[in-house]
């Protein structure tokens, strides 16, 4: 048995907090209520059950009370926040948090508090293994939706997780609340399994049985809406996916494309390649160029605001380039793109500045535009990535010499 812990005022501290959105959920809170309540006895649990109410006007904060549950009420609409107000309000180490719609059995939340009490910090829920009762997930969220956008996190962040929108999940108090969550709707779910798996907390996963709700009315849920809301959201902490690899990938292209058309032109079986295709690829070169800078913009911006974690890896380079080594490689862009453009004059000038009948003289022009571009983006990149250092500098400063 652990030890009993008291607080100031001589009352035994929670171990466990049962945390419960609610939003007119009359039918079935109470039940929920009542299987939390039981299992705290079943197990000897020194633990509380909070009902965080969303502005439910059907009596449902009325039930809970009655059955021993502490309402807490959220005035601002939305399932993060309720639960941020309910996890902040929980006097419990552990907290547990799980619908109040009755599809998840709170007489089964040993397996949860075992985990946390084995150093983990955040246990989630994993109904594909747990189980889903016919009729508890539409076929599209189950067989599609669910396991396509758990792969998206996974890839994109490297969490343990198979089931990201599994609602029954328990964690360390303390550890969720460092993690600073500030989603207000459903994407909280996923911001706190995005935002530990960042940090480095210990997760795990336990089976979890998934029951068809006892609501009697259609889910708060919008398919298409709430996928494109977790994509975008996903997308929102990873500039390396949104900007960084396509980037990379879309200059490359275009670079190596552009090298080989500025040689002369290149044929594919029937089809030719020349002057005119190197347009395009050239036009790749600033595109994916652009994308990489807006990384760069993204990635700063993310560690300052405390979305990201530092990375050496990125200070690092930020380190080798700093502004005056970017100005100096945006002058030598610059110059490089003027001399293209006097080798294109120069053809130009042999023809008495008439008609253009080689391609030499226009794969110049190309040329020189490009680099001129590329010129400018890394003089007035490297001047707004100093803009962000500099602000964040003098942040740190005035912190450390208040004026």
């Amino acid at each position: 048995m652990l030890e009993e812990k008291t607080n100031v005022a001589g009352e035994l501290t929670p171990e466990l907090s049962i945390v419960m959105p609610c939003l007119n959920e009359a039918q079935t809170v109470g039940t929920c209520v009542q299987k939390a309540l039981a299992y705290l006895e079943m197990y000897n649990v020194q633990g509380e059950v909070i009902v965080a109410d969303n502005g439910s006007n059907d009596g449902s904060q009325a039930i809970a009370a009655g059955l021993g549950a502490r309402v807490v009420p959220v005035s601002s609409r939305g399932y993060g926040n309720a639960l941020r107000a309910g996890i902040k309000e929980a006097r419990g180490r552990f907290v547990i948090m799980g619908d109040s719609d009755d599809s998840y059995d709170f007489l089964t939340l040993q397996p949860f508090l075992e985990k946390l009490r084995d150093g983990y910090d955040l246990v989630l829920g994993n109904r594909f293994r747990g189980g889903i009762a016919p009729g508890a997930m539409p076929p599209l969220h189950r067989f599609f939706g669910n396991p396509f956008l758990t792969l998206i996190g996974r890839t994109l962040y490297r969490s343990p997780s198979r089931d990201f929108y599994c609602g029954l999940r328990g964690f360390r108090r303390d550890a969720v609340l460092s993690l600073e969550l500030d989603a207000v709707g459903m994407e909280f779910a996923l911001e706190m399994i995005v935002k530990a798996s960042i940090h480095h907390l210990r997760i795990t996963e336990v089976p979890t049985r998934l029951s068809v709700d006892g609501r009697g009315r259609p889910s708060h849920l919008r398919s298409w809406r709430d996928g494109w809301r977790s994509l975008r959201f996903f997308l929102l902490l990873s500039p390396r996916a949104v900007f960084l690899y396509p980037g990379a990938a879309i200059f490359l292209f275009g670079l190596l494309a552009t090298l080989v058309l500025f040689t002369g032109n290149i044929a594919v079986g029937r089809i030719g390649f020349a002057e005119h295709t190197m347009v395009m690829t050239a036009a790749a070169i600033n595109i994916g160029f652009e994308s990489m800078l807006f990384w760069a913009f993204a990635k700063v911006i993310a560690i300052q605001r405390g979305l990201l974690l530092r990375d050496p890896l990125f200070e690092k380079l930020r380190q080798a380039i700093p502004l005056e080594r970017g100005l100096a490689l945006g002058a030598c862009m610059l110059l490089l793109g003027l001399i293209t453009f006097g080798a294109a004059m120069a053809d130009w000038f042999n023809v008495g500045f008439g008609a253009l009948t080689r391609g030499s003289a226009i794969r110049f022009v190309i040329a020189s535009s490009t680099t001129l571009v590329l010129g400018t983006q890394i003089l007035y990149g490297s001047f707004f990535l100093y803009l962000l250092d500099y602000r964040a500098t003098c942040s740190t400063k005035d912190q450390l010499h208040p004026r």
